[in-house]
């Protein structure tokens, strides 16, 4: 899995679809923060081959209200970008934990104000 130079998360996988789903990842937003998953660092990593999109993503939290909310609407976006029948396959993960070193710089700057 590699980073693409200013790319927000590990991504591996054909090239022709590395920016349909960054868009898509980045098109959904955390109700409780009113930015996007990309900025606040939930997305961890893309793997993407011919039978599926996989990804792996945190929340700020073990306790976040709004998990399943995100899921969802992190399903229905890959959904409407990944063209085909890849299946989209989300996995939760705690390690690393979340933490505010995630944060973009945009979402730095929204935080302070």
């Amino acid at each position: 899995m590699t980073s693409e130079p200013g790319s927000p998360f590990p991504y591996a996988g054909p090239d022709d679809l590395r920016h349909p789903i960054a868009r898509a990842l980045a098109s959904v937003v955390d109700p409780e923060l009113a930015l996007d998953i990309v900025d606040i660092g939930l997305v961890h990593g893309v793997d993407v081959d011919e039978a599926r999109v996989h990804v792996r993503l945190t929340m700020t939290t073990a306790a976040c209200p709004v998990a399943d909310v995100i899921l969802q609407d992190v399903e229905d976006a890959l959904d409407r970008a990944v063209p085909g029948e890849r299946r989209i396959v989300l996995e939760l993960v705690w390690e690393p934990p979340w933490g505010p070193e995630r944060l973009s710089e945009r979402a730095r700057r929204f935080f302070q104000g």
